[in-house]
C-alpha cells in the first residue's frame, strides 16, 4: 500500500492544480495497480476464461452459416452432419455458460478481495489521525468515503473491468470474424465506429457534468443524515423535527431531480446507439441482400454477418453506459488516496520505533493487558508537569499562554473556570492529542513526545462527560473487548464503583447487549460503566473531564465514593462542573483564559476572595452550578 500511495502522491506533485484532469485519473489507477498484481494469476485466469467464453458464443453463428450454405442451400441432406452440427453448437452453448460464469466469480472475488483490503486499511488509517484531522472533518464525510467511496469501487470490479474484459474482447473478436466472412460488408460497418465515436465524445462531457453533480448531491445527503442521527437528542429537544425534514427535503428532491437527468442522459444515449444498431442493420440486409440476388454472397453468410452486426453495437453500448460507473470509479479512488496521503500530526518518532525509552513498557508486556498493569503500577509514580506550555488549535488564536504547573505523585488536584479558559485542552495535551507550541508537558521526567502512543494512553485514564458505549455486551464495554481482561475482574470492576447491583436488576446481567452509544442507559449509569473501565485498565493517572455533570445526586455520591478509592495512590485531575465534586482536592487551580489565575486549597481559596469564592457564593444557592 505504501508504494501505491508514493506513486500516487508523485503523480500529485506533478500536476497539483489539476485535480479533474486525466493526471489524476492515471494516478488513480496506478494507485490501485499495487492491490493487483498480487492477484495477477488470477487475473490470467480471467483472461483465459473470457477468450473461451467469447469464442463459445461467436462461433455459434459461424456454425449456422456452415449448415445453411454447406448443407441445406447445397442440397446434401446430411443429416448426420447436421446433427453433429447442433451438437456442437450445444457444447459451445455449455461451453460459453461455463467459462463466463468462472470468469464472473473469478473476478469477483478478486474485487471483492481488493476492495475488502481497501475498506479495512481506509477505516485503520483514519483511526490512526490525531484529533485535529476530526476536527477538520466532518462524521457524514468520513461515512462516505468508508462506505459509498469503496462502494464505487467496488463496482468498477463488478461492472467497469468485467466490461472492457468481456465486452472489448468481443468486439475485437466480432470484427476479426466479419472480415473472414466477407471484407467488403465488413469495410461497410466499421465505417460505423468513427460515427460512434462521435457520438460517445458528445454525450461524454455532458454525462460527466450530471453524474458528479449526482454523486456531489448524495454526498450531502449522506452528510446531512449522518450529522442529524448523531444529534438526534437536540433535534428533538428543540422540536427541529419539521425543519430538519424541510431541509432533507430540500436536499432530498435536488438529488432525486440530478438523478432523474442523469437516467434521461442514459436513456437518450442507449436509444441512439439502438437507432444506429437498427439502421445498420437495414444497410447490411439491403447490400448484402442484393448480393445475396446476384449470387455474389452466400445466404449462410448474410445471416451470420446480420447475427455478427446485432452483436456487434451490444458490447459497445454495454461499454459506454459503464462511463458513469468509470467516473465514479476514478473520483472514488482519488478520494481514497487523497485520505490514504494524509499523514497523522500526531506521531510516534522512529526513534520511539526503535529505542527503549524510559517509560515504554507495551513491547515488555506483550498483549497481555495484567503485565502491562503491572509494569505500569510498579515503575510509573504519576509525577506530572506543565513546563511553560503554550498551545493554539489556530494561529494566532493561543488557547493557553506560558502556563506553568506541576502535580506531584498521587495528588488529586481540581480545575474549574469559565468556558474558553482552557481546562480540556490542558487535559487533550496530557494525553497527547495535540502537540504544545511551546514548552513541553511531562511525566515522571519524560516529555510525552519520548513515550509510545500505546503506552502512553494506558498511562492516563480519561473519563469524559458524555461517556461513549459501543454496540455490544456490558461486560465487552467494560474490558473494551479485551479478552485478556477476565469476567471476574470486570464485575469487580463493576461492585467497585457500585454498578453491580444496577446491571443485576438488567433483564441479562453483564451480557445485556447496550445499543449504540448505550442509549436504553441512563447518564449515570453509563457513567459508572465509563469508569469500571478505568478501572479494569488501573491507569497511573486519572482524568475526569466533568464526569458528574450529568449525574443525579445519588449517582454522583456513588461516583464520589469511588473516586476516593481510586484515586489512592493516583495521580488525579478533576475538571469540575460542580464545586463539589473538588472541594476535598489537595489542591484546586483556576484558569482563566489559558492562565492559571488562583491555586490552592478549598480553604485558601475562599481566603483569597478572587475568583474562586465567587463561584462558590454562586454555588450556595444553586443545586449545581454550571462554571464552564
Amino acid at each position: 500500500m505504501q508504494q501505491a500511495i508514493h506513486n500516487w502522491q508523485q503523480d500529485q506533485k506533478a500536476d497539483p492544480n489539476m485535480p479533474e484532469q486525466k493526471p489524476q485519473y492515471v494516478s488513480a489507477f496506478r494507485a490501485l495497480s499495487g492491490y493487483v498484481k498480487p492477484h495477477l494469476w488470477k487475473f490470467i485466469g480471467v483472461f483465459i476464461c473470457t477468450l473461451i467464453a467469447i469464442s463459445s458464443e461467436l462461433l455459434q453463428p459461424y456454425l449456422m452459416k456452415i449448415a445453411i450454405d454447406d448443407n441445406l442451400l447445397a442440397g446434401k441432406n446430411d443429416f448426420a452432419g447436421l446433427l453433429k452440427i447442433g451438437a456442437f453448437y450445444l457444447g459451445l452453448t455449455l461451453s460459453s455458460f461455463l467459462f463466463t460464469y468462472l470468469q464472473s466469480n473469478l473476478l469477483q472475488h478478486i474485487g471483492q478481495s481488493i476492495v475488502a483490503k481497501i475498506r479495512k486499511q481506509l477505516f485503520g488509517h483514519i483511526l490512526k489521525q490525531s484529533m485535529g484531522y476530526f476536527d477538520r472533518m466532518s462524521s457524514g464525510s468520513l461515512i462516505t468515503h468508508v462506505s459509498s467511496d469503496t462502494e464505487a469501487l467496488n463496482q468498477f470490479f463488478n461492472q467497469v473491468l468485467l466490461s472492457l474484459f468481456r465486452d472489448g474482447l468481443t468486439l475485437l473478436f466480432i470484427i476479426i470474424l466479419m472480415f473472414q466472412l466477407d471484407t467488403t460488408l465488413a469495410l461497410y460497418c466499421l465505417i460505423l465506429l468513427p460515427i460512434i465515436f462521435l457520438i460517445a465524445m458528445a454525450f461524454r462531457p455532458f454525462m460527466r457534468k450530471t453524474y458528479q453533480l449526482a454523486r456531489t448531491r448524495l454526498s450531502r445527503m449522506v452528510a446531512f443524515v449522518a450529522e442529524n442521527l448523531s444529534g438526534m437528542n437536540l433535534v428533538q429537544v428543540f422540536h427541529q423535527e419539521k425543519e430538519q425534514l424541510k431541509q432533507f427535503d430540500e436536499r432530498n428532491e435536488s438529488y432525486f431531480r440530478t438523478n432523474i437527468r442523469e437516467i434521461r442522459t442514459n436513456v437518450v444515449f442507449g436509444r441512439t446507439f439502438d437507432i444506429l444498431s437498427n439502421l445498420s442493420i437495414a444497410l447490411v440486409t439491403w447490400i448484402g441482400g442484393n448480393a445475396v440476388l446476384g449470387h455474389n454472397l452466400e445466404f449462410g453468410v448474410l445471416y451470420a454477418f446480420i447475427t455478427y452486426i446485432r452483436q456487434f453495437f451490444q458490447p459497445i453500448n454495454t461499454i459506454t453506459q459503464q462511463w458513469n460507473t468509470l467516473q465514479s470509479a476514478t473520483v472514488a479512488i482519488s478520494r481514497i488516496w487523497s485520505i490514504f496521503a494524509i499523514n497523522p500530526e500526531i506521531t510516534d518518532s522512529e526513534t520511539l520505533r526503535t529505542e527503549k525509552q524510559p517509560i515504554d513498557y507495551q513491547k515488555e508486556a506483550g498483549s497481555g493487558n495484567s503485565e502491562l498493569n503491572h509494569l505500569i503500577s510498579e515503575h510509573v509514580k504519576g509525577k506530572i508537569d506543565f513546563d511553560h506550555i503554550s498551545f493554539s488549535y489556530e494561529e494566532g488564536n493561543p488557547i493557553i499562554r506560558n502556563l506553568d504547573l506541576h502535580i506531584q505523585a498521587g495528588e488529586l488536584l481540581g480545575v474549574v473556570g469559565t468556558t474558553g479558559a482552557g481546562k480540556s485542552s490542558l487535559i487533550s495535551l496530557l494525553c497527547r492529542f495535540y502537540d504544545v507550541n511551546e514548552g513541553n508537558v511531562r511525566i515522571d521526567e519524560t516529555d510525552v513526545r519520548h513515550i509510545p502512543q500505546a503506552t502512553l494512553h494506558r498511562l492516563v485514564g480519561l473519563v469524559q462527560q458524555e461517556p461513549y458505549l459501543y454496540s455490544g455486551s456490558i461486560i465487552d464495554n467494560v474490558r473494551m473487548f479485551d479478552d485478556t481482561i477476565t469476567t471476574e475482574e470486570v464485575i469487580h470492576a463493576c461492585e467497585f464503583v457500585g454498578a453491580d447491583t444496577i446491571i443485576r436488576k438488567m433483564s441479562n446481567g453483564y451480557e445485556t447487549k447496550l445499543s449504540e452509544r448505550g442509549s436504553s442507559l441512563s447518564a449515570g449509569e453509563r457513567q459508572l460503566i465509563s469508569f469500571a473501565r478505568i478501572i479494569v485498565f488501573k491507569p497511573k493517572i486519572l482524568i475526569l473531564d466533568e464526569a458528574s455533570a450529568n449525574l443525579d445526586s445519588q449517582t454522583e455520591q456513588l461516583i464520589q465514593n469511588a473516586l476516593q478509592i481510586v484515586s489512592k495512590d493516583r495521580t488525579t485531575i478533576v475538571i469540575a462542573h460542580r464545586l463539589s465534586t473538588i472541594m476535598q482536592a489537595d489542591r484546586i487551580i483556576v484558569m482563566s483564559q489559558g492562565e492559571i489565575v488562583e491555586q490552592g486549597n478549598h480553604q485558601e481559596l475562599l481566603d483569597q476572595k478572587g475568583h474562586y469564592e465567587e463561584l462558590y457564593q454562586h454555588s450556595i444557592g444553586h443545586l449545581a452550578i454550571d462554571i464552564r
